[in-house]
């Protein structure tokens, strides 16, 4: 699977650069999942701009390893730009419950940093009390 890895201060950003998944192609953007977060990137967004097929919903499963991963790292996993043909997989699957799911990057990055603040926040009121 071709991607592009665009990392930031705080959180990494994955573009696809295919337009479809398969189960041929999915198991390198797990693995990619994995290494980023491994790495210490707990806030991970998967740009799926580009990708306007995908045959099969078990191939969408890589999107929950992304979003496990986020999650047990104390991180939040966004997927930004879905087509409407991948958001109806996701609809039929019920995995639109379980993912945060953005029109766009900037949406993407504003919730990563409330977030952020949220934890801080939250992190100083624990101090206090």
């Amino acid at each position: 699977m071709k991607f592009s890895i665009d990392k930031h201060e705080k959180y990494v950003a994955i573009k696809l650069d295919e337009n479809k998944f398969t189960n041929e192609n999915t198991p390198r953007l797990k693995s990619e999942l994995i290494l980023l977060n491994a790495g210490g990137f707990c806030n991970i967004v998967l740009d799926l701009s580009m990708v306007t097929e995908c045959s099969d919903s078990q191939d969408l499963s890589c999107l929950l390893v992304g979003d496990r991963l986020c999650k047990k790292s104390n991180g939040i996993f966004i997927v930004a730009n879905v087509h409407p043909c991948i958001i109806k997989i996701l609809e039929m699957s019920n995995l639109h419950e379980s993912l945060n799911i953005v029109g766009h990057m900037d949406e993407a990055e504003d919730l990563i940093f409330m977030e952020e603040i949220e934890k801080e926040l939250l992190g100083s009121f624990d101090k206090n009390n």
